[in-house]
């Protein structure tokens, strides 16, 4: 495992459940994703993808094994340091999970706050222009209900994308779009991970997608079942 990784996963288990009806979701995962990298994770539901996901990402404790973000180990990690790591993670649901009473730009700034140290008008700025860069700029004083799927799911984009992380993890984020849509979504995404040097970790389903991938890992009832490199 390299130290550049950006994540850098060693026999990772995971349990849910108290004994005895504790029940094994992962086994013995290894896996690392690099700067600029962007790994697409596939598999059926209910294989574990989105509880991995949930642990690089500081939403849950990891219990066995060894979880680095940037060199730092999340085993054992308390709250306050799991937030610590989740200012440096976008997070790309497949429900966009915006709120109904904030503008797109007011969504997207919210992401902003937990900087303190960023003052108001430079974060209203960097909102805006990142919404310009999901070619949202005519949009930036809507509500989400007066926007389309796909608009809302690139207001979404934008909300993980603006604090330029390190990491961005996206868990089915074409599901509710058409194939059009979906496509120019993460095209979207790509570009400005590559352009902010983040790395891109998705789940899909979307066979649609899955060419723009640097590297394909596939998940099977908790296991890592294959790495297939992708021709570029």
């Amino acid at each position: 495992m390299h130290s550049d990784s950006i994540v850098s996963i060693r026999n990772l288990n995971y349990y849910v459940g108290a004994k005895p009806l504790r029940q094994q979701i992962l086994f013995d995962i290894n896996v690392e994703v690099k700067p600029r990298e962007i790994v697409i994770m596939t598999g059926p539901s209910g294989s574990g993808k989105t509880t991995l996901l949930t642990l690089i990402g500081g939403l849950r404790s990891v219990q066995e094994g060894s979880l680095k973000f940037l060199n730092q180990e999340l085993r054992g990690a308390n709250e306050k340091q799991l937030v610590q790591v989740r200012r440096h993670i976008g997070y790309i649901f497949q429900a966009h999970n915006l709120l109904e009473f904030l503008t797109a730009r007011q969504n997207v700034q919210m992401s902003l706050e937990l900087w303190k140290d960023i003052p108001e008008q430079e974060a209203k700025a960097k909102a805006e222009e990142v919404l310009e860069a999901v070619q949202l700029g005519d949009k930036i004083d809507l509500h989400p209900q007066k926007l389309s799927g796909g608009q809302k799911q690139r207001v979404a984009i934008a909300r993980a994308l603006v604090s330029s992380p390190r990491l961005v993890l996206a868990d089915e984020p074409t599901a509710a779009l058409d194939g059009k849509t979906g496509r120019t979504v993460v095209e979207l995404m790509q570009r400005l991970a590559k352009e902010q040097g983040s790395a891109l970790l998705l789940v899909t389903h979307d066979n649609r997608i899955l060419d723009i991938a640097d590297r394909i890992i596939n998940m099977e009832d908790g296991h890592l079942v294959s790495k297939m490199l992708t021709k570029k």
